[in-house]
């Protein structure tokens, strides 16, 4: 007993225990925070305002700048939210000649693209197209990747083959080469991130998403919507600003102060920064084609301008970091801290 007491009364021994505590009670926080899906900021908040619920429909987007899924629930991970094989946005049309991504904007057929996902199977169909089938599993068996870009930021995906490429540029191009499908494999966001300058300066590498513009989910208030509409002729659905959930409840544009958001028991997020507002938005999801008065956005530009945030572009909705995982259900009870 002696001799174990003199060995743990030596000076090199106590710092070797405090050393060796220290990495104990760090590796524990750390895998505390990783298994429950969190990113620890000092501001968390204490206390919750209710101000609705979720309406409409959940909506996950499989292939970037493509249609819809529509869903009554879905869990929230760090690239966006999923359903089995099933993610948001890490399916993504690119140039054969470059590796850059394709988007509506260009090509406004591509909103009329529907992926179906069953099981590992992955059906895509468009209007005047024989469907295609992708094996989602066969997709991670690819070891050989390629890197691609999104605006500035590179992700490493996998090539979905020659019948997709084929498939794609067909529909898009009327040609039988010019752009491929190709795929984001991993379970993390995207490696490769470049400063945006973040409203509220609080993004962090988790919010980067898979392979979306700027984070990983996105919020809107029916009421904004509504309001907007209330200036147009022809009226427009969220599904044009093409969120993941809608909040119903909150006045017009009060999203505009939120620091925080709960949606159900558990799924939290960090608000990083307004979401501005493109070409995109004038492109009607149920036909593809283009508003030639360039509405919504026109109308949007005369009241919904922050120079703060950009001088050329509205904003309307709001970007999300996720900071505790969890499920999420149409109708759920939103709350916010502001």
């Amino acid at each position: 007993m002696s001799r174990i007491v003199e060995i743990l009364s030596h000076p090199h021994t106590k710092i070797t225990i405090a050393t060796i505590t220290a990495c104990i009670v760090a590796g524990g926080v750390v895998y505390y925070f990783k298994k429950n899906q969190l990113c620890f900021f000092k501001e968390k908040p204490k206390k919750w305002k209710k101000v609705g619920v979720i309406s409409h429909n959940l909506w996950i987007f499989p292939i970037k700048s493509c249609g819809p899924i529509v869903l009554n629930e879905f869990e929230c991970s760090n690239i966006g939210p999923e359903n089995g094989h099933l993610r948001d946005r890490t399916f993504m049309v690119i140039r054969e000649s470059n590796n850059e991504f394709v988007s509506a904007r260009t090509y406004p057929k591509m909103v009329l693209i529907i992926p179906r996902i069953k099981g590992n199977i992955m059906r895509v169909l468009a209007p005047g197209m024989d469907e295609i089938q992708i094996d989602i599993e066969k997709l991670y068996n690819n070891k050989q990747m390629l890197t691609v870009t999104i605006w500035k930021d590179e992700a490493s995906v996998i090539d979905c083959g020659d019948e997709a490429a084929k498939w794609f540029s067909k529909f898009l191009l009327n040609k039988d080469d010019g752009f491929r499908l190709i795929f984001y494999p991993s379970k993390e966001p995207k490696p490769h991130i470049v400063p945006k300058g973040y409203k509220f300066k609080t993004a962090d590498r988790i919010d980067t998403g898979s392979l979306h513009d700027e984070t990983s989910y996105m919020i809107m208030n029916v009421n904004s919507v509504e309001e907007l509409n209330s200036r147009l002729d022809k009226q427009v659905t969220p599904l044009q600003f093409r969120p993941n959930f809608v909040v119903k409840g909150p006045e017009a544009w009060d999203e505009d102060e939120w620091k925080w958001v709960k949606i159900g028991n558990d799924a939290t997020f960090k608000v990083i920064q307004p979401c501005t507002r493109c070409s995109l938005t004038t492109i009607d999801p149920s036909s593809g084609e283009r508003n030639k008065n360039e509405e919504p956005l026109k109308t949007l530009r005369k009241y919904r301008l922050f120079p703060n945030i950009s001088p050329t572009s509205p904003i309307m909705g709001i970007h999300l970091g996720l900071r505790h995982s969890g499920t999420i259900r149409n109708g759920d009870s939103v709350y916010v801290a502001y």
